[in-house]
C-alpha cells in the first residue's frame, strides 16, 4: 500500500503553543484554510470561464489541452489545510480572540 509523501506528522505541542489551546489553534488554521480554498476556487473558476461555450451540446464538446493543463496544475497544488498549517506554524497568521477583548 503506497502512502502519500505529502503527509506530515505534526507536533501538537507546537501547534498549541501559539494560542495555548490545541482546539483554538486548529480553529484558526481551519478558518485560514477556508480563506485559501475560496481564493483558489475563485482563481480556477476565472481561468476556466474562458473555455465555457455558449452552446451546451454534446456534439460540440471537445478536449481542450490548455483547460486540462490548468486543471492538472490546480490538482497538484498543496491542499489549503497544508498551506494554512505551515503559515500558522511560521507565525504568518494574525488572529484575535474576541473572548479576551470582552473580559478587558
Amino acid at each position: 500500500m503506497a502512502t502519500n509523501p505529502s503527509l506530515i506528522t505534526r507536533d501538537t505541542d507546537k501547534i498549541a503553543a501559539a494560542t495555548g489551546n490545541l482546539y483554538e489553534s486548529v480553529s484558526v488554521i481551519s478558518k485560514r484554510a477556508r480563506q485559501i480554498s475560496s481564493k483558489m476556487k475563485e482563481e480556477l473558476s476565472n481561468k476556466l470561464s474562458e473555455f465555457v461555450s455558449a452552446v451546451d451540446n454534446l456534439e460540440e464538446v471537445f478536449e481542450n489541452r490548455e483547460q486540462i493543463e490548468i486543471s492538472k496544475y490546480y490538482e497538484r497544488m498543496p491542499k489549503p489545510t497544508t498551506l494554512a498549517t505551515d503559515e500558522f506554524l511560521e507565525g504568518k497568521i494574525y488572529w484575535r480572540n474576541n473572548a479576551d477583548e470582552e473580559q478587558q
